[in-house]
Protein backbone atom coordinates (compact mmCIF):
# COMPACT_ATOMS: atom_id res chain seq x y z
CA UNK A 1 0.00 0.00 0.00
CA UNK A 2 3.30 2.02 1.07
CA UNK A 3 4.45 1.61 -2.52
CA UNK A 4 0.98 2.29 -4.72
CA UNK A 5 0.66 5.71 -2.55
CA UNK A 6 4.56 7.02 -3.42
CA UNK A 7 4.40 5.99 -6.76
CA UNK A 8 1.10 7.89 -7.08
CA UNK A 9 2.88 11.26 -5.44
CA UNK A 10 5.63 10.76 -7.92
CA UNK A 11 3.35 10.71 -11.00
CA UNK A 12 1.67 14.04 -9.20
CA UNK A 13 5.47 15.40 -9.11
CA UNK A 14 6.32 14.42 -12.60
CA UNK A 15 2.87 15.53 -14.25
CA UNK A 16 1.48 18.34 -12.23
CA UNK A 17 -2.16 19.02 -14.01
CA UNK A 18 -2.32 21.18 -16.82
CA UNK A 19 -4.80 23.55 -15.09
CA UNK A 20 -5.07 27.40 -16.27
CA UNK A 21 -2.52 29.73 -14.80
CA UNK A 22 -4.13 31.35 -11.74
CA UNK A 23 -5.04 35.02 -12.23
CA UNK A 24 -3.92 37.86 -10.67
CA UNK A 25 -4.80 37.44 -6.46
CA UNK A 26 -7.58 39.44 -5.34
CA UNK A 27 -5.14 41.43 -3.31
CA UNK A 28 -3.43 42.84 -6.47
CA UNK A 29 -7.77 44.39 -7.42
CA UNK A 30 -7.63 48.03 -7.91
CA UNK A 31 -8.46 48.72 -4.41
CA UNK A 32 -9.92 52.80 -5.62
CA UNK A 33 -12.65 51.07 -7.59
CA UNK A 34 -13.14 47.59 -5.15
CA UNK A 35 -15.29 50.16 -2.27
CA UNK A 36 -19.34 49.50 -3.11
CA UNK A 37 -19.75 52.91 -3.57
CA UNK A 38 -17.15 53.69 -6.26
CA UNK A 39 -17.87 50.40 -7.82
CA UNK A 40 -21.11 51.67 -8.21
CA UNK A 41 -21.01 55.03 -9.59
CA UNK A 42 -18.40 54.50 -11.91
CA UNK A 43 -20.84 51.30 -13.10
CA UNK A 44 -23.69 53.63 -13.35
CA UNK A 45 -21.20 56.21 -15.32
CA UNK A 46 -20.21 53.34 -17.54
CA UNK A 47 -24.39 53.03 -18.80
CA UNK A 48 -25.42 56.86 -18.69
CA UNK A 49 -23.26 59.51 -20.25
CA UNK A 50 -24.02 61.94 -17.31
CA UNK A 51 -25.22 61.56 -13.77
CA UNK A 52 -26.47 64.80 -11.13
CA UNK A 53 -25.43 64.19 -7.76
CA UNK A 54 -29.11 63.47 -7.14
CA UNK A 55 -29.13 60.21 -9.90
CA UNK A 56 -26.30 58.59 -8.73
CA UNK A 57 -27.44 59.18 -4.78
CA UNK A 58 -31.15 57.44 -5.57
CA UNK A 59 -29.33 54.91 -7.23
CA UNK A 60 -26.49 53.90 -4.72
CA UNK A 61 -29.19 54.69 -1.88
CA UNK A 62 -26.07 56.74 -0.55
CA UNK A 63 -25.92 59.41 1.88
CA UNK A 64 -25.15 62.70 0.89
CA UNK A 65 -21.64 63.24 2.82
CA UNK A 66 -21.02 59.23 1.72
CA UNK A 67 -21.61 60.16 -2.21
CA UNK A 68 -19.66 63.49 -1.94
CA UNK A 69 -16.69 61.71 -0.39
CA UNK A 70 -16.24 58.69 -2.61
CA UNK A 71 -16.84 60.68 -5.80
CA UNK A 72 -13.89 62.93 -4.46
CA UNK A 73 -11.61 60.06 -4.64
CA UNK A 74 -12.25 58.84 -8.34
CA UNK A 75 -12.23 62.69 -9.38
CA UNK A 76 -8.47 62.64 -7.89
CA UNK A 77 -7.92 59.60 -9.38
CA UNK A 78 -8.86 61.12 -12.79
CA UNK A 79 -11.64 58.38 -13.10
CA UNK A 80 -14.48 60.88 -13.47
CA UNK A 81 -15.33 64.62 -14.28
CA UNK A 82 -17.83 66.89 -12.11
CA UNK A 83 -18.81 69.83 -13.97
CA UNK A 84 -21.05 72.10 -11.11
CA UNK A 85 -23.42 74.12 -12.67
CA UNK A 86 -27.12 75.81 -11.96
CA UNK A 87 -30.18 74.64 -13.25
CA UNK A 88 -32.50 77.65 -12.66
CA UNK A 89 -31.73 78.72 -8.85
CA UNK A 90 -30.81 75.49 -7.83
CA UNK A 91 -26.75 73.62 -7.53
CA UNK A 92 -26.69 70.84 -9.87
CA UNK A 93 -23.44 68.74 -9.87
CA UNK A 94 -23.19 66.41 -12.74
CA UNK A 95 -20.80 63.55 -13.14
CA UNK A 96 -19.17 61.63 -16.27
CA UNK A 97 -16.74 59.04 -16.61
CA UNK A 98 -13.20 60.12 -17.88
CA UNK A 99 -11.31 57.83 -19.93
CA UNK A 100 -9.35 56.53 -17.84
CA UNK A 101 -12.21 55.77 -15.51
CA UNK A 102 -13.37 53.37 -18.05
CA UNK A 103 -10.45 51.65 -18.93
CA UNK A 104 -9.91 51.12 -14.74
CA UNK A 105 -12.99 49.70 -14.72
CA UNK A 106 -12.88 47.42 -17.81
CA UNK A 107 -9.30 45.87 -16.15
CA UNK A 108 -11.43 45.62 -12.83
CA UNK A 109 -14.01 43.61 -14.38
CA UNK A 110 -11.84 41.59 -16.29
CA UNK A 111 -9.75 41.18 -13.04
CA UNK A 112 -12.64 40.03 -11.65
CA UNK A 113 -14.19 37.86 -13.98
CA UNK A 114 -10.70 36.30 -14.57
CA UNK A 115 -11.21 35.18 -10.66
CA UNK A 116 -14.52 34.04 -10.70
CA UNK A 117 -13.53 32.06 -13.51
CA UNK A 118 -10.62 30.34 -11.79
CA UNK A 119 -12.46 29.32 -8.90
CA UNK A 120 -15.52 27.55 -10.87
CA UNK A 121 -12.73 25.29 -12.93
CA UNK A 122 -13.37 27.30 -16.05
Amino acid sequence: MAKAIKKTAAKVENNPPTAKPAPAPAADLDRLIHDRVRLGILSALATDASLSFSELKKVLKATDGNLSVHARKLEDAGYIECRKGFEGRTPRTDYRLTREGRQALEQYVAHMEAIISHVKGG
